[in-house]
């Protein structure tokens, strides 16, 4: 229970009185703070929707001449609020927060390149290797016409990572505390993060490689 600081309300936890509309500095999670259920797949217009609303209702200007301990509950709730649908709005964030809420961290299965586009890793890396060390010429623009294909080869890939990433997501959804399945929904998902975080690397560096050889 949080008690409001404004009328002394007691409530379940909440960023918003039930009773005098007052901001309240709760401690929620991101799927809390924004009222909705623990579900992976969110509708970004109805997300985006929500946050607005609330942050219209909590924003520091509306209670400027307030207690201070109001004006610090608007402060730490807008500030949650904020963060919650940063996390909530972009799928990747999303699912990062979704192992961090299991007890799940990416970190420990990520050291290593996803099997499925390790030998792509190393051959997209030798050509940015080889477009560096390139001195102009036929030789470049071959190099330039291969990275550009690649990145295109990238980009499809990235797609589909994002195709599975949502995919997963249902699948998560559907679940029903089924602890088999939410195991290896897990090891899904960080293998899905974990390829699109090297696909995103890789990305990065082919623009870095083309903007390089345009120079």
């Amino acid at each position: 229970m949080v008690q409001c600081s404004s009328c002394a309300r007691r409530c379940e936890p909440c960023l918003i009185c039930p009773d005098c509309g007052s901001p309240i500095a709760a401690e929620l999670d991101c799927f809390a703070t924004l009222g909705l259920p623990r579900l992976l797949t969110i509708d970004p217009n109805h997300l985006e929707s929500i946050y607005h609303a609330m942050g219209r209702r909590l924003h520091p200007d509306r209670f400027a001449s307030s207690p201070d301990a109001v004006r610090d509950a608007s402060l730490k709730a807008t500030a949650l609020l904020t963060r919650s649908y940063r996390t909530l709005r972009e799928p990747v964030s999303r699912g990062l927060y979704w192992l961090e809420l299991n007890g799940e961290k990416l970190a420990e299965d990520n050291k290593r390149v996803p099997l499925e586009i390790a030998e792509l890793v190393f051959e997209v890396q030798e050509q940015i290797a080889e477009l560096r060390d390139a001195a102009g010429g036929a030789i470049e623009t071959d190099l330039v016409t291969a990275i550009g294909k690649r990145r295109q080869e990238l980009q499809g890939l990235m797609q589909q990572a994002t195709q599975d990433l949502a995919a997963n997501y249902a699948r998560w959804d559907q679940s029903d505390g089924d602890q088999n399945a939410r195991a290896m929904l897990t090891m899904e998902l960080k293998n899905i993060l974990s390829r699109i975080a090297y696909l995103r690397t890789l990305i990065r560096d082919v623009d870095r490689g083309l903007e390089s050889a345009a120079a």
